[in-house]
């Protein structure tokens, strides 16, 4: 762990671990100590991630969790209350593209897919997780979300539909949740090297990178008590 241990006592919950944004900021956040679990649908994926971890001393865990879907959420926040009894820091991560043409061609099912888990699957984790929080007078929800929640997205209405609401929850969730010590803050990464998005055009290597988006985290959760970030705009230093 590169004797650095700062989230030593902490629980850690990354949604969409398994692969790119979601696996770097899991391997981040155990690097600093804390037990991390990994939630995800495919548990193969989530093996990887779990054995790399290992492989690094960190102490690491999963669990098969669909965002969408809120029985399994609520499943997955009964386990963690089981082996844990708490939840120290929430990572938000688990989304999907869309960037298939102009909105008025877009099916609604394909819609739906998209803002059930970029947006409601937001929800669906807070609603399970934040009272572990607010009963512990203690945590930390990061969002991570797009720079298309701040800008225009031609042809990806739905994606940054989906994301110009997650900056609104994660705004407004800061502000309810203040009082109870526990704080919310977004991550609006510009384009990301992953599956996610496309990269037709640009110079992959010139684009931020997952542990680009797994260090902001880091400084997120390692910040002073007395203060919090609300929001981080990560830009690559080279247009790609």
């Amino acid at each position: 762990m590169n004797g650095r241990a700062p989230l030593k006592t902490q629980v850690a919950l990354v949604t969409g671990a398994g692969r790119g944004i979601g696996a770097a900021i899991a391997r981040e956040v155990s690097s600093l100590g804390a037990t991390t679990v990994l939630c995800g649908r495919t548990r193969s994926v989530l093996e990887s991630t779990a054995q790399a971890i290992v492989k690094s001393d960190g102490k690491v865990e999963f669990v098969i969790c669909d965002v969408t879907d809120l029985a399994s959420v609520e499943k997955a926040a009964g386990q963690i209350q089981s082996s844990f009894g708490r939840l120290d820091i929430l990572v938000n991560n688990a989304g999907i593209g869309g960037f298939g043409g102009p909105l008025h061609r877009l099916p609604p099912q394909e819609w739906d897919r998209i803002l059930n888990t970029n947006l409601r699957g937001v929800y669906y984790m807070t609603r399970a997780f934040a009272p572990m929080m607010i009963a512990a007078h203690s945590g930390q929800i990061i969002n991570i979300s797009s720079l298309a929640g701040k800008n225009p997205l031609p042809n990806g209405a739905a994606y940054a539909a989906s994301k110009w609401g997650l900056n609104g929850l994660s705004y407004s969730l800061a502000e309810e949740l203040r009082g109870h010590n526990i704080r919310v803050s977004v991550i609006c990464p510009g384009s990301t090297n992953t599956e996610l998005s496309p990269h037709e055009g640009k110079d992959t290597s010139k684009m931020l990178q997952p542990e680009d988006v797994a260090h902001a985290v880091a400084m997120l959760v390692t910040q002073r008590p007395q203060s919090f970030i609300s929001e981080i705009s990560l830009r690559p230093t080279q247009k790609p």
